[in-house]
């Protein structure tokens, strides 16, 4: 079993099938303490560093623990509010500067492979270090391409066994060896990932944990009743986002928005609770009387299942449904990490 650290590790989504693949985190950091615990319910054994990389001490005492430990393989997952289209896209956020902090680890730890994941915008994205203007990614070689074989590629969750469209810049470091992409998987359908669970509407619960509908606005309930799926509210004749004097709202035609049955789900945001927000409804069936159910967004079960979690992945009891809500939007979908993984160059092989 290698030994790994995870830096920037949220409530560790991205490792639930490294494990089962040889792969034991034994090192981890979180900014956050709300997600630390939750990591800690997820990987108990893990010893887990709260605290901001960019304090010394903080980063010091992971890079100790780390070596201590004589890791051989980093996961690390920056946050990307600096450089997603979701966010500002302002290359002077100074979490994109976290990067730095990375790539001083594997200096001063030397795991023999590392994978660096974020948005696809990294590619593109540019820092400022020693005063000078350089792409993160050239950045990376220019420091790590000495001792290590540097490749990178944008790769979608979907192609890799997930119901969820979601792309993600892979950066794959190795020191013993090529390390190849994994092989592109069938596409998995929505219809195909949960068109099993019962039906839901509004405010009613199931006998499947995790599978219960939030209580929604009467007027997005009434609007949605009357979208078909794949659709938003928007392209109805009458049932459309109206204010009370009845003039339409103004707004994006990928919000109050069914998802669709026959192709993987859109990204998943942090937002995924809201009906107003981006294709977030569930994609509904059509009825006798002409309106489609399931006029709500999807349950925490099936965002679960569209992130390609296990069927026994639990959140912790303290744990609201607006914070799981809020992680599984952060999350990495962790199929396509276990892919990647299955292909990681390893010693003695």
């Amino acid at each position: 079993m290698l030994k790994g650290t995870s830096l920037f590790c949220n409530v560790g989504i991205a490792e639930t099938y490294l494990e089962k693949n040889g792969i034991d985190i034994v090192v981890a950091n979180e900014l956050l303490k709300d997600r630390a615990n939750f990591y800690k319910f997820n990987y108990p054994k893990a010893n887990i560093i709260v605290g901001d990389i960019t304090d010394n001490k903080i980063f010091n005492e992971v890079v100790k623990k780390s070596k201590q430990e004589k890791i051989d393989f980093l996961l690390a997952t920056p946050p990307c509010q600096g450089m997603s289209v979701a966010g500002k896209m302002d290359e002077n956020d100074p979490r994109n500067t976290l990067i730095i902090k990375v790539v001083e680890f594997i200096k001063r730890v030397n795991p023999k492979t590392a994978i660096i994941e974020n948005v696809p915008t990294m590619l593109k994205t540019s820092i400022i270090v020693n005063d000078e203007k350089i792409k993160i990614i050239d950045y990376i070689k220019k420091e790590l391409s000495n001792k290590y074989a540097v490749s990178f590629n944008i790769l979608n969750a979907a192609d890799y066994g997930t119901a969820q469209d979601r792309k993600r810049a892979i950066v794959l470091l190795s020191r013993i060896g090529k390390w190849e992409l994994p092989n592109k998987q069938k596409i998995i359908t929505v219809e195909e990932a949960i068109g099993y669970l019962p039906s839901l509407e509004s405010g009613e619960k199931s006998n499947i944990k995790y599978h219960n509908a939030p209580i929604h606005n009467k007027n997005h309930i009434l609007w949605m009743k009357h979208t078909p799926s794949g659709k938003t509210a928007f392209e109805n004749t009458k049932y459309f986002p109206q204010k009370e004097d009845g003039t339409k709202i103004k707004g994006f035609m990928t919000t109050y928005k069914r998802i669709a049955w026959d192709k993987p789900a859109p990204t998943i945001t942090m937002c995924n609770g809201a009906i107003s927000s981006q294709n977030n409804v569930h994609p509904g069936r059509k009825q006798l009387d002409g309106t489609y159910s399931d006029s709500r967004v999807l349950t925490l079960k099936e965002l679960f299942i569209l992130t390609g979690l296990p069927d026994d992945w639990e959140a912790p009891n303290w744990a609201t449904e607006n914070f799981v809500r809020k992680v599984i939007g952060e999350g990495v979908p962790p199929k396509l990490i276990e892919e990647i993984i299955k292909k990681m160059p390893r010693e003695g092989k």
